[in-house]
This record gives structure tokens, C-alpha cells and sequence, in this order.
């Protein structure tokens, strides 16, 4: 799940290699923008956000800093992190998994997936997963061919990403922590593989149940999108050292980024948590990823900024140090 109810104004992406100089995809989707300025006239609207009529409070909180620092001791989203935490005895991927077994896989298999049935925050959230995923195909297209290609999709959700790599050829390994967004997944590559050609070189996922620190296996590369958003930096830390254990070559990760501006945004998103809002979101500093990275013998060959008005992540491909690629 990526970070939901962040104001900006634009959708953009943006690659940057390491060390080197700023590369700019240019298109309606893909416009290079600096750190979006802090304009809370952007703010999403409390229909869009849940179910209650909150436009007083956000009236209130828009003309004076004391209001709004009232409003979040009256929001206390620590307090409601606390409860869903003790819902699950403090365990972080027994609450993600019952999420997305449960309300979550309907709320995000609408998202991820074509239905009209979503307000204007979740359709631009939908928006922001798909310029994440093509970002992510362009950077393992670029590095050749994807036919005949190993890679594991952790996190895979409804498919967003394992099917066109299956498309293309490439042997993908798809799992989730969720049963129901692995059935769902499988079912649409089921589809997708009715509709190809005779002469496709469509390769049928496997799908498999499972997290992300159980997954085993070798692959030229592992790519995990909107995950670690679930977790805290010390359990992210644990996962990302894991994945690269598993990837030959690259390993492509993207995370709700943490600084003042995302995390002060984040704190008013939480004023209207919405009734399928069950699980914690966690921000991480770049360079908290690069560090858990670098400790593990990994190195950012690239980094990547999704930005739609509702929806910010990093994107980073990182290589064995080392390595030429």
C-alpha cells in the first residue's frame, strides 16, 4: 500500500544515476519536478479521505497552527497505531496479512484494478502504483531482453507487475504475504495468458503464498513495490537484507519517502483515518534504505522520485558493490 492523502500537484518521475548527473523521462507522466513546495490548499478533501464531515476542522486547522496542532492531539494517530497493534499482540506482518485478507484486498484490488468504484484519491493513488510499476519495467528493460530473465516479484498484489514481466518472457517467481491478492493475481494472469497469441513468449508465473523474509531461491533480480511502507525501519532493514540475499545481479525497491514535508503531510492525512485504514504506515529515509543496502554488500545504482498529487515514492535499483553494471 503506498502513502495515501499527500497533497502535491503534478504527476512526475524522475531518474538519477548515482554519482553521475539527472536523467528526465519527459511526457504528461513523467515531468521532472524538485521537492514539491508546501501548499495546503492541495489538501485532499474529508469526503475523499472517509466518511465523516470534517471540512470545519480542516477549515479551522488551514487558518490557525494552533487549531491544527489540536486537531492532531484529538486525531492521536499514535494512540490508534497502539490499538492495531494490540489487535495482533505487536506482530507487523500478522496485521498486514489479515488486512489483505480481509477489507484491504477489496479496497486495493478496486485500486490496483479498473473498477469505477473508487473516489478521486484512490483513482490518483492507482495512477501513482502504475507510473511505479512502468518506472520499474524501464529500468529492467534497459538492462536488455526480460526473456528468459529470473525474477522474483515480492509483494507482487493483484499482478500489477509480474504480468507484464510475464508477457515479456521473463520467469517470475509471484508472491504475497496475502492468500487472497496471490489467488486474485493468479487469476488475472490466468486471463492474460487466454488472450496471448499462439507464438507469445507469455511464461506463466508461479504464485506463492508467503512473506517476504520466508521467500528462498536465486534470481538475476528481485523487485519488491509499495511494501515496506508496513514497516518499521528495523523490521524494513531485515526484509531488504533478505531480498538482496536472494537477487544475482539487481534489486529494485520503492518506499514512501520520510522528511519534514512527506511526514508533516502524513500527520494531516491522519486527521481522517477512513473506516479501511487498518494498518500502520511507516516513512523511510533514503538514507536509512542505503545504508540497510550498503550493509549487506549492496550499492544505489539508481534512484527514481513517483510523484501524483496523493502518492510519493522512491524508487531505487541497487547492485552488488562491485559490480560494473
Amino acid at each position: 500500500m503506498p502513502l495515501t492523502a499527500v497533497p502535491s500537484t503534478t504527476a512526475a518521475f524522475s531518474l538519477r544515476h548515482s554519482h553521475t548527473h539527472t536523467y528526465t523521462h519527459s511526457s504528461s507522466l513523467y515531468l521532472h519536478r524538485a521537492t514539491p513546495p508546501l501548499r495546503l490548499r492541495a489538501l485532499p478533501s474529508a469526503t475523499d479521505l472517509s466518511s465523516l464531515d470534517a471540512a470545519p476542522a480542516v477549515a479551522a486547522a488551514a487558518t490557525s497552527v494552533a487549531a491544527l496542532a489540536a486537531a492532531f492531539s484529538l486525531s492521536d494517530p499514535e494512540r490508534r497505531r497502539r490499538q492495531q497493534a494490540e489487535a495482533t499482540d505487536g506482530d507487523e506482518k500478522a496485521a498486514v496479512r489479515d488486512y489483505f485478507n480481509s477489507t484491504g484486498f477489496e479496497r486495493w484490488r478496486k485500486i490496483y484494478g479498473s473498477s469505477n468504484e473508487v473516489n478521486r484519491v484512490q483513482l490518483d493513488i492507482r495512477v501513482g502504483h502504475a507510473q511505479t510499476v512502468e518506472a520499474a519495467l524501464r529500468l529492467l528493460r534497459d538492462a536488455g531482453p526480460l526473456a528468459g530473465t529470473t525474477i522474483c516479484d515480492a509483494g507482487c498484489g493483484t499482478g500489477s507487475l509480474s504480468i507484464p514481466l510475464a508477457r515479456e518472457g521473463a520467469i517470475v517467481l509471484a508472491s504475497d504475504i496475502s492468500a487472497a491478492m496471490v489467488t486474485e493475481a493468479q487469476r488475472q494472469a490466468e486471463t492474460a495468458l487466454s488472450a496471448e497469441p499462439p507464438n507469445s513468449p507469455f511464461q506463466m508465473p508461479k504464485f506463492e503464498v508467503s512473506d517476504l523474509e520466508s521467500l528462498n531461491g536465486s534470481f538475476d533480480t528481485v523487485v519488491c513495490l509499495d511494501v515496506l511502507i508496513h514497516y518499521p525501519q528495523e523490521k524494513a532493514d531485515d526484509m531488504i537484507a533478505h531480498l538482496a540475499s536472494l537477487a544475482k545481479k539487481r534489486l529494485l525497491l520503492s518506499f514512501a519517502p520520510k522528511t519534514l514535508y512527506f511526514d508533516f503531510l502524513k500527520r494531516v492525512g491522519e486527521l481522517f483515518p477512513g473506516p479501511s485504514k487498518a494498518t500502520r504506515a511507516y516513512l523511510h529515509a533514503e538514507r536509512d534504505v542505503e545504508q540497510a543496502l550498503r550493509k549487506v554488500g549492496w550499492r544505489i545504482k539508481n534512484r527514481g522520485f513517483i510523484s501524483t498529487q496523493f502518492y510519493f515514492a522512491k524508487l531505487v535499483e541497487a547492485v552488488p558493490i562491485g559490480s560494473a553494471a
